[in-house]
């Protein structure tokens, strides 16, 4: 389990390719806190720690994954949101977030707002967003501004755009998307009643 409040950019080192799977090698000021078979994730996907050095961590990705995030698109050099799983001994500040993504988003726009940014995505996929709910975006927890079929946009504070990758997306680029789980379930009971 996750906040989406994002603890670090890291950094794509390597990528090996294995089958169907695709090996990641990240940098990250943490790594001398990791261990084998922690969870991190990683523009919002979770992934496990599978080999450590003394300044990198291995992370693999199976075809499911690949279809269903942006992991594909990465190169060596791509800068990665990253947060570790959470410890349940303190305040929650985001929201619950699995690491589970739902699906892909694109960048239909960005406007600037006199100190803040706006961000526009669309998706293609049924999954719904309310106004002043919940979504995570690259990990990101964040509060949807407008809501609309297939499209919603959020509002990013000068810190957060500083601090995540925010600051590299252009238009037409694909993002990470959970949805909020409570939606989701609301969701599903709804439309299994009809």
């Amino acid at each position: 389990m996750f906040t989406g409040i994002i603890e670090q950019l890291g950094t794509v080192r390597n990528i090996t390719k294995d089958g169907d799977n695709i090996h990641f090698e990240l940098a990250a000021d943490f790594v001398g806190e990791l261990k084998i078979d922690q969870s991190v994730a990683h523009n919002g996907c979770c992934l496990t720690v599978v080999q450590l050095t003394n300044d990198t961590y291995t992370v693999t990705a199976i075809k499911e994954t690949l279809d269903r995030t942006n992991l594909s698109s990465w190169t060596i050099g791509t800068k990665v949101n990253l947060e570790r799983c959470m410890v349940m001994n303190g305040r929650i500040d985001g929201h619950i977030v699995q690491g589970h993504v739902d699906t892909t988003a694109t960048c239909v726009g960005i406007e600037p707002q006199n100190g803040s940014w706006k961000f526009i995505f669309s998706y293609e996929t049924p999954d719904v967003t309310v106004e002043k709910g919940s979504v995570t975006v690259n990990g990101t927890s964040l509060t949807v501004v407008d809501s609309n079929p297939q499209s919603f946009s959020v509002c990013i504070i000068p810190y957060t755009f500083e601090y995540t990758n925010f600051n590299q997306l252009k238009i037409g680029d694909k993002v990470n998307i959970e949805f909020d789980i409570i939606g989701k379930y609301v969701a599903k009971l709804i439309g299994n009643k009809a």
